[in-house]
């Protein structure tokens, strides 16, 4: 306006004149407060103004004949059609201009027509049709958001009505846990959603519950942690895709279980007895490991054992009724023969584990006693130190291919020596008779 040369101030007394040309004014010769300002005039001026902006001037009055009241409508006319047309002018380029936006790197703008999504325009810089043919919206979609349930900002400012929960065995628990998704369809996260965060907040609460309803409480609080994240985040993605919410659930961190604050000192009493409880199962456990394998073993050698006796005490009877059917067999075919080798197998057996006694009845000598076991064992302990001086006397002369018996087995080979001799005699005295 000032560079319009206008002055609105009502109080000037010139107010209407025009100084220049000399020509009164509307408010001319008029006291301030005498009465309003000539509107018509005034407008009249406004134009003058800004044709002389617009490098349009009137023309002087009463060329071409006309009069000056007609000369000057008209210009007054054009020069409002000029100021029009260079108004609308510039208010047409700043609507267009409205239409355009940008889009940054990892956003997604969406683009409405009448309110109703039109397209999506990608990176970069785009245009649309200016208000109210055409509106955008840009939405975040690469960047990761999260929403915290039980706790805002800390895991100390908790939120009682989010975070406790009951189990199956019927306990109260105390969860917090943190969301991380992504969009995956903007139109939808802002079509389908009044309020997007929270939505996904009911979503976690109500999925979590679920999971935690349906396990012991030792279970979530111990082993089962990793598997109730895994089972929450699998629940909520299928609730948001019935919602059409354009969600994309990337993980679910459980910040903090634990029982309730009013019962904690009584649980942590509990879980003590519980290791204390399994510490003692582990310690009988060791020892029933260590007693009970050596107690299988010393049943299965007594069973191995008495499995030999049998097999021993069977095959020695099967023997025995062998050994008798063939002397039984021999006895057929020489009774006197069988009897007389019986009968002295049998005599041998005895006298070999009893003392041995000599009786000379013919000669009628004194000699009724010879202990002849002692005196053969003292002949054999005083033959078996000279054979072992003798061994390895010829052990130490003779190389080392020559072999000679034992010192211990002399005594044998001559008992049995005299033995065989004596069987001899009598069995040819049986043969005589």
């Amino acid at each position: 306006m000032k560079r319009l040369g206008l002055k609105l101030s009502l109080n000037d007394p010139r107010w209407g004149s025009d100084q220049k040309e000399g020509k009164p004014q509307a408010n001319e010769g008029k006291k301030p407060g005498e009465g309003p300002p000539d509107m018509e005039q005034l407008w009249r001026d406004f134009n003058q103004r800004l044709n002389s902006f617009f490098g349009q001037k009137n023309r002087p009055d009463g060329n071409g004949g006309g009069s000056g009241g007609g000369n000057g409508g008209r210009s007054d006319l054009a020069g409002m059609r000029a100021t029009a047309g260079a108004i609308g002018a510039v208010v047409a380029l700043i609507w267009l201009a409205s239409g355009s936006f940008i889009v940054q790197e990892g956003q997604a703008g969406v683009v409405y027509t009448f309110g109703k999504v039109s397209h999506l325009a990608g990176s970069g810089f785009n245009w649309r049709w200016p208000y109210p043919f055409q509106s955008d919206e840009t939405v975040k979609v690469s960047q990761m958001r999260m929403v915290e349930i039980g706790y805002r900002g800390n895991v100390k400012n908790k939120q009682a009505r989010e975070s406790l929960m009951l189990t199956d065995d019927e306990n109260i628990i105390d969860i917090q846990f943190a969301v991380q998704f992504k969009l995956k369809d903007p139109v939808a996260w802002l079509m389908n959603n009044r309020d997007e965060e929270d939505t996904v907040r009911q979503v976690a609460e109500t999925s979590i519950r679920e999971i935690v309803g349906k396990n012991k409480m030792d279970f979530v609080l111990y082993e089962g942690r990793d598997k109730v994240a895994l089972e929450t985040q699998q629940l909520m993605q299928q609730i948001l895709d019935r919602y059409a919410s354009g969600v994309l659930i990337s993980n679910v961190t459980l910040q903090a279980v634990q029982p309730p604050e009013q019962v904690q000192g009584a649980f942590d009493d509990a879980v003590k007895a519980g290791q204390d409880r399994e510490r003692q199962k582990n310690e009988g456990q060791a020892y029933a490991n260590d007693v009970i394998p050596k107690a299988r073993g010393a049943a299965s050698r007594l069973l191995q054992e008495a499995e030999g006796y049998r097999s021993m005490v069977t095959e020695n009877a099967t023997g025995n009724a062998a050994r008798f059917k063939q002397v039984l067999t021999e006895y057929q075919k020489a009774p006197g023969v069988t009897r007389d080798r019986m009968y002295l197998e049998t005599m041998q057996q005895i006298f070999t584990s009893a003392s041995k006694v000599m009786v000379d009845a013919k000669s009628g000598s004194n000699l009724l006693y010879l202990p002849l076991d002692k005196l053969i064992a003292q002949a054999a302990a005083t033959d078996s130190a000279a054979a072992a001086a003798r061994a390895a006397a010829q052990a130490a002369a003779m190389p080392p291919s020559t072999t000679t018996l034992p010192a211990d087995v002399m005594p044998q080979v001559e008992v049995s020596r005299q033995r065989d001799s004596r069987a001899r005699d009598a069995l040819r005295e049986r043969e005589g008779r």
